[in-house]
C-alpha cells in the first residue's frame, strides 16, 4: 500500500510538472541530498579518487560536485518518464547514426548493444524503440516491490521497448520475436561472482568485468555496437552507435568485453561527471589465482 502512495502522491505528480520547474525541484533535491544528507559520498568520493589519482583535492571535489548536481537531473528526469509523451521523448533524446543498426535489421539479423550507466540511460530506454528498426530488449533485475516494478515496466515500455528479467535472459537471446531485436547490456555493473568475471584494469584499477554481451554474441555471431549518450545541454541527450565487431566468433577471448569496456571507459574520462559514481562498483577485488586480462584491443 505504501508504494502505492508514493507513487499516485509523489511520484505521478512530479512527473507531470513542466521542465523548468522539474529542474528547479532538482536543485533544492541536490541541495538536500548533497549538502545536508551527503548521500553516498564516500563511496563516490572515494570512486573519484582512485579513478584518477592524478587530480587534485579540488578537482576530485569538482567532479563530485557536478556529479551530483547531474544525478539529481536524472532521479527527476526518470520519474519524468511515468508521464513522458512521443513528441517529447523525441526532442528530449535524439539518435544521430540508426542506419549502423538498420544495417543489420535488413539482413534479418539480430543485434547487441553495449553501454554503461552513463549520462541518462532511462532516457534512451525510453526513446530508442522509436527511433531505430530493430525490437530494443532491455535486460533489468525486477524490483522486490511488485506494484514500483509494473509501473516501472509500463513506463520504459511503452514506446517499444520490452523489459526482460535477468532470469530470463537465456530464453530471450533464443527467442524468435518475429523481426530482428536488440538485447541491450549494461556493462558496468559488479559481477556478483568475481571468480566467474572477466578482470581487467578499467579507470586505473583492477575490475571485474560482466562476461555476458560477450558471451551471448559469440553464442549467437551477433554484431556488438556500443551506445554512446551524449549530452547537449541540460535535459537533452543524443545517442550515437559505434560498431564494435561483426565477426564475434573470430575474436580473441575478452576482445569483445575489453572494446565496450574502453568505448565506456573513454566517455568517463572525457567528462567524468555524468557516470555513475555512487554505484560500489569496485566492492570485489580480485581472488588469488584468477587472471588479470592484459589489453589486447
Amino acid at each position: 500500500m505504501g508504494s502505492k502512495i508514493v507513487y499516485y502522491v509523489l511520484l505521478l505528480p512530479i512527473s507531470k510538472l513542466p521542465y523548468p520547474i522539474l529542474y528547479l525541484f532538482s536543485n533544492f533535491v541536490f541541495f538536500m541530498i548533497y549538502r545536508v544528507v551527503g548521500y553516498r559520498k564516500k563511496v563516490v568520493l572515494k570512486n573519484i579518487k582512485q579513478s584518477f589519482p592524478n587530480k587534485t583535492d579540488r578537482e576530485h571535489k569538482k567532479i563530485m560536485t557536478d556529479f551530483y548536481r547531474h544525478f539529481c537531473d536524472l532521479i527527476l528526469e526518470s520519474v519524468k518518464g511515468f508521464s513522458l509523451k512521443k513528441e517529447e521523448a523525441l526532442k528530449r533524446f535524439v539518435l544521430t547514426n540508426p542506419e549502423v543498426a538498420d544495417e543489420f535489421y535488413a539482413k534479418g539479423q539480430d543485434v547487441i548493444f553495449v553501454g554503461g550507466h552513463y549520462n541518462n540511460w532511462e532516457i534512451l530506454a525510453i526513446s530508442l524503440g522509436l527511433q531505430m528498426k530493430h525490437i530494443p530488449m532491455g535486460i533489468y533485475k525486477r524490483l522486490t516491490d511488485q506494484f514500483l516494478d509494473g509501473k516501472m515496466k509500463t513506463s520504459r515500455e511503452k514506446y517499444r521497448l520490452k523489459m526482460c528479467p535477468t532470469s530470463d535472459v537465456k530464453e530471450l537471446m533464443d527467442a524468435n520475436l518475429g523481426e530482428p531485436k536488440g538485447t541491450i547490456f549494461a556493462i558496468d555493473q559488479s559481477p556478483s561472482n568475481p571468480n566467474k568475471s572477466y578482470w581487467m584494469n578499467f579507470l586505473d584499477q583492477e575490475t571485474a568485468v560482466l562476461f555476458g554481451a560477450e558471451k551471448y554474441a559469440t553464442e549467437k555471431n551477433l554484431a556488438v555496437i556500443f551506445c554512446k549518450i551524449g549530452k547537449t545541454k541540460r535535459g537533452h541527450y543524443t545517442g550515437t552507435f559505434k560498431l564494435l565487431c561483426d565477426n564475434p566468433t573470430e575474436q580473441p577471448y575478452g576482445a569483445i568485453t575489453q572494446m565496450g569496456t574502453k568505448e565506456l571507459e573513454k566517455d568517463i574520462l572525457e567528462a567524468p561527471q555524468y557516470w555513475l559514481w555512487s554505484h560500489k562498483r569496485w566492492k570485489h577485488k580480485r581472488p588469488e589465482g584468477v587472471t588479470l586480462h592484459e589489453d589486447i584491443v
